[in-house]
């Protein structure tokens, strides 16, 4: 490779054409990249765009003189990808708002619109973020993590009759906070 694309040369991201030159030239591959280290489609696809991004706005900064475009937009897709783990990280809930539908579901017309999905999943951590730390922790990993009661009471050292007694305010603190919300379930 040359770094040319269709007589472009991808020497830079200072401009439309030279990203899009450095798309077509590295992009597929930095794609199985970051799919590699993700394992999810869609996400790959967000870090992608994200990667594009970044190098787009610090075009500036990038010197050929001390290394390649290609491995400048490998170190940009690795950052990029560490912080989009971060934050799934940070909001585990978050991941399992958002699972792509089933064919079933496909084929029967019920896929939900994304536009909701997105505003259920920002609902849901606003209201969960104004509980108490131990009713949010109660209720995040048994109701959004599935985990048993007698497993997350043993983790967080407490009986499971204080677990489940956590679960049941927290689950009446949430509802009222969505109701506070305006949210009508």
């Amino acid at each position: 490779m040359d770094g040319r694309v269709d007589g472009i040369v991808a020497a830079g991201v200072r401009n439309e054409d030279e990203v899009h030159a450095a798309y077509l030239l590295h992009g597929p591959e930095l794609f199985r990249f970051v799919l590699r280290g993700l394992d999810d489609r869609g996400a790959a696809e967000d870090v992608i765009q994200e990667t594009f991004l970044r190098a787009w706005r610090s075009a500036d900064k990038y010197d050929p003189h001390l290394a390649s475009l290609r491995v400048w937009l490998f170190a940009i897709a690795r950052n990029t990808m560490l912080d989009h783990a971060r934050s799934a990280k940070v909001r585990p809930w978050q991941h399992r708002l958002v699972d792509p539908p089933t064919a079933e579901a496909v084929t029967a017309g019920t896929v939900p619109d994304p536009s909701e999905v997105a505003v259920t999943s920002w609902v849901v951590e606003e209201a969960l973020i104004r509980l108490t730390p131990e009713h949010r922790d109660a209720l995040v990993e048994t109701h959004l993590r599935g985990r048993p009661h007698d497993e997350v009471a043993a983790e967080l050292g407490i009986p499971i009759g204080t677990l489940r007694s956590r679960v049941f305010y927290g689950l009446k603190a949430l509802r009222i906070t969505m109701d506070e919300m305006g949210v009508t379930p």
